[in-house]
């Protein structure tokens, strides 16, 4: 066999082989079972920028895209009309569905109001950069209220309201420049809590000083505290109250028994006395 002749059958052989296998995965891929691709057939409303709280929603904050009939959104909408002139009562990132949880109704407004739940306040506190934690006071934190009185010529720390919600920190600015979990100086801190709790911090506000103590948000307990004198700055206490006693109880002398009169002696023995009487001998005893 010559040269030419084991090309060729070489050749052959390659293209039967190369033919076979062609074969054979055409035929795999027929026998699997078809896949059903849903095509997206109606739309809903997505954030198309981070939107703060309070924001009144324009067309140009919104956008929308495809989204698979099957598997709507719970209570989103479909079109941009529905969503524009209300306001966000939650922050929304970028491209998350706008629905009727993190939207105001239209009747509500927009801005702060909308975001207080029934029976809470907003209440606002004035604070520098110390008293707001050094800028990290920011929106969805959490906080205690400390008050420092003045009693006479002494002074106190105690907390008197815990586990607070801010709810708005600083200006629109302000909260620009806090995105990204920058610090953020602001002036004014706006808390959500109960009346009653109100009360407690406008009075604390007005009698003496304010500082806001930062927490973790897992970290639900109250903070338990009889408030710190300034005793205790020099390493004591403050001061103890102090306790009344009862004046001393005047008891009487112990009655003391009378001997018992001493028992007389036994007398001594009678000697007999011998007596001769007629010629008799008796012994008589005296």
């Amino acid at each position: 066999m010559n040269r030419s002749i084991r090309t060729f059958v070489v050749v052959a052989i390659a293209v039967g082989l190369a033919s076979a296998a062609t074969y054979l995965v055409y035929k795999t891929i027929q026998s699997r079972p078809a896949r059903e691709v849903e095509v997206a057939s109606t739309f809903a409303v997505v954030a198309a920028h981070p939107l703060p709280l309070g924001a009144r929603l324009t067309p140009s904050d919104l956008k929308l895209v495809p989204w698979p009939a099957a598997n709507p959104v719970p209570g989103g909408f479909t079109t941009i009309e529905e969503v524009v002139d209300r306001g966000i009562i939650v922050p929304v990132d970028e491209n998350v569905p706008l629905t009727s949880s993190n939207l105001a109704s239209k009747e509500a407004g927009v801005g702060l109001p909308p975001t207080i739940p029934p029976g809470m306040r907003a209440i606002s506190v004035k604070v520098n950069e110390v008293i707001g934690v050094a800028g990290f006071v920011v929106p969805g934190t959490r906080v205690d209220v400390m008050a420092i009185l003045s009693q006479g010529s002494t002074k106190m720390a105690r907390v008197v309201v815990s586990n607070v919600q801010v709810l708005a920190a600083g200006t629109r600015y302000d909260q620009e420049v806090a995105k990204e979990g920058k610090a953020m100086p602001s002036s004014v801190v706006t808390l959500m809590v109960s009346p009653a709790d109100a009360e407690l911090i406008s009075l604390a506000a007005t009698e003496g000083s304010i500082m806001l103590t930062l927490r973790n948000p897992l970290d639900t307990e109250i903070s338990a505290s009889m408030g710190t004198g300034a005793a205790s700055l020099v390493g004591g206490q403050s001061p103890a109250k102090p306790v009344s006693q009862a004046p001393p109880v005047r008891r009487a002398p112990p009655v003391v028994a009378p001997p018992p009169p001493p028992v007389p002696a036994a007398p001594p023995p009678l000697k007999p006395v011998v007596v001769i009487k007629g010629g008799v001998i008796k012994e008589v005893t005296k």
